[in-house]
């Protein structure tokens, strides 16, 4: 995208549902009992704690490619993949109190760093932590990202069901788009019932597939790992499989 003013007001749409994201986010939080945050999240291997802590820092690290965009600089994401693990891990075992002031002040530091963006800045590329290039009007969405799918990895209450429509349907695609003519996967025609969204992932090569149809919630679900499949009827040959989740291949972690 190459139009600092198209660039921009497609910025501000996404941060107006970060913004809303953010609020939904701090209010499961607020509710939280104080033990809850030691106790394991949807995440292997990871407390609430962790999640919360995880989402703190990845709010200050997208402030610091806001900033490259902005002067011009390539700053990096992270210090480092291990100033980022450490950042979590000392961050995790932090009291309820401690944690949500954190994630309201950083949020509120990603919010700052954006609103100081002038059109232009939204167009330069900035550079994942992975090493990847992206231009800077997709921070917002990855931040968003990261709301969506952690409130639902908190297990605390919030699930796939309540994705805004706007963001279940854009990962639709993004994810079955990633998965299309993935060897060693077994295709399977995806079909929302309730936006009329269609894909297919798999090898194209890879045998008779299957049919998994419902609402784009839980195919977006299904794709991202938040899901085992939960809510959707999956056919094969056109027959309904009585037991459709067995019947799905395992997918490839998100990365």
């Amino acid at each position: 995208m190459t139009d600092p003013q198209t660039a921009a007001a497609l910025a501000d749409e996404r941060l107006r549902l970060v913004a809303t994201s953010t609020g939904h986010l701090l209010h499961t939080v607020t509710g939280l009992k104080p033990e809850a945050l030691a106790e394991p999240s949807a995440l292997p291997g990871w407390t609430r704690g962790h999640v919360l802590a995880h989402l703190a820092r990845n709010a200050d690290s997208l402030v610091n490619l806001l900033d490259g965009a902005r002067t011009g600089t390539d700053i990096p994401q992270y210090p480092s993949d291990q100033a980022r693990d450490q950042g979590i891990e000392d961050g995790a075992g932090r009291p309820l109190d401690v944690q949500l002031d954190d994630l309201r002040d950083s949020g509120e530091r990603f919010a700052a760093a954006a609103a100081a963006l002038a059109p232009q800045a939204w167009t330069a590329q900035v550079r994942h932590r992975t090493g990847y290039v992206f231009p800077a009007v997709d921070i917002p969405w990855k931040r968003l990202m990261e709301i969506e799918y952690h409130h639902v990895d908190l297990d605390a209450g919030y699930s796939p069901a309540h994705w805004p429509r706007v963001f279940a349907v854009a990962e639709f695609h993004r994810l079955s788009a990633r998965l299309a003519g993935a060897e060693g996967l077994p295709p399977v025609e995806l079909v929302a019932d309730d936006t009329e969204d269609r894909a297919v992932i798999g090898a194209a090569d890879g045998g008779p597939g299957l049919t998994a149809e419902g609402p784009v919630r839980a195919l977006t679900a299904w794709l991202s790992g938040r899901s085992d499949g939960d809510g959707l009827q999956v056919h094969r040959g056109g027959v309904q499989l009585t037991d459709g989740r067995a019947a799905l291949p395992a997918l490839p972690p998100l990365g």
